[in-house]
């Protein structure tokens, strides 16, 4: 297996298609519903339109939620309100149906796939077709060992572009992304920062369930001992992700860049996939153009990076939960955008309304002489 090296998706990836942006802009201006009136909507249109190459939109028809699911080793500092290790018990909830995004993913007609990176639990816990890719259990202490060997992280960015290349080949028009961790949010804080250059402060947040005021302390200190770790290795992505990621984001990694080679629009939902879009924007400067921000989440790391891609989320309905729900809540009004780009009828031109008028005008004249006639008659 060749050696990988990140740098050689900005090679890969091109941005979505300009001129058919570019007509798409004129096609909504010919629209019955006046510029602007549809809001954002407008906006997702085009960008729907210059992602998939046409001028009028295709709908949306064949959504997948994918989730990528690790433990890391940081959680064992009490940093997160989950157990350490407990990640599969998230895992279980999403498959029998009884979590936020099952239920939402079920509501919008969306599949979901989870991807076991780095889970810290026995196999046979899970169904084979989720742990079967699995890269290790769990990810290193961050705040004192590497999360992954550098083989390892090679090793899950390519899972994550596999994953990336079933989807596009199995026909999946449009991804939400979200993670299933425990501890993953001081992994994703740690990366932010560190390719943002702040400090631990900056960008260290309470987590999908909240923890108290002694919990974040921990978790700040924590992202401080993996910032100086971190530094040295900023050069490269994969040493980085190796360094102070885990091999869920590494996984996450590679599947956003591969999505944007394989020009499959993603949905980013929180923190964690946030800190993988921002490695993946170190890597591919164009890359972020085929991503979408689905929502606020409150962390303080994802609007940092976010403002750093310059992507401005879809919602703000404060959902703080995680596991790729609050961009699934944005699915349906991608879905919206879509359908109003492709169905609303242009404007009759000028020409058009010119001889309509010219046609009315003859009928009423024909109309008047029936009249004339038949009065004269009697």
């Amino acid at each position: 297996m060749s050696s990988l090296n990140l740098d050689d998706f900005s090679d890969l990836i091109e941005r979505p298609d300009g001129g058919v942006r570019r007509d798409a802009e004129e096609r909504r201006e010919r629209l019955i519903v006046p510029p602007g009136a549809l809001g954002r909507l407008d906006e997702l249109g085009e960008w729907l339109s210059a992602a998939q190459a046409s001028v009028r939109v295709k709908p949306i028809e064949r959504p997948r939620v994918v989730l990528f699911a690790g433990d890391h080793g940081v959680a064992e500092l009490g940093v997160s309100a989950r157990p350490a290790g407990g990640a599969h018990r998230l895992v279980r909830a999403v498959l029998d149906g009884e979590s936020p995004v099952a239920v939402l993913a079920r509501r919008a007609g969306a599949s979901v796939r989870i991807v076991d990176a780095g889970l810290d639990c026995d196999p046979e816990l899970l169904p084979d077709d989720v742990v079967r890719h699995r890269v290790r259990r769990g990810s290193g202490r961050i705040d004192i060992e590497d999360a992954l060997t550098r083989e390892e992280a090679e090793q899950a960015v390519r899972l994550g572009m596999a994953i990336a290349d079933e989807e596009a080949d199995s026909g999946t028009d449009l991804v939400v992304l979200g993670d299933l961790s425990v501890g993953g949010t001081t992994a994703a804080a740690t990366l932010i920062a560190a390719l943002c250059g702040t400090d631990a402060s900056v960008v260290t947040g309470r987590g999908g369930a909240h923890i108290d005021d002694l919990a974040w302390m921990r978790k700040c200190a924590a992202i401080r001992d993996a910032l100086r770790r971190a530094r040295p290795v900023l050069g490269d992505q994969l040493d980085l992700l190796a360094t102070v990621g885990g091999a869920d984001l590494a996984a996450a990694t590679g599947f956003l860049l591969q999505c944007a080679v394989r020009h499959t629009p993603v949905i980013l939902d929180g923190v964690v996939s946030a800190a993988c879009a921002l490695v993946g924007q170190r890597a591919a400067f164009r890359a972020p153009d085929w991503w979408l921000a689905g929502q606020v989440s409150g962390e303080p790391g994802q609007a940092k990076a976010l403002d750093r891609m310059a992507l401005n989320p879809l919602l703000d309905q404060g959902v703080t939960v995680g596991e790729g729900t609050g961009a699934l809540l944005a699915l349906p009004l991608v879905q919206a955008a879509a359908a109003l780009a492709a169905e609303l009828p242009e404007r009759a031109s000028d020409e058009e309304a010119d001889e309509n008028t010219d046609a009315d005008a003859d009928g009423s004249d024909d109309e008047k002489a029936v009249v004339e006639t038949g009065n004269a008659t009697d």
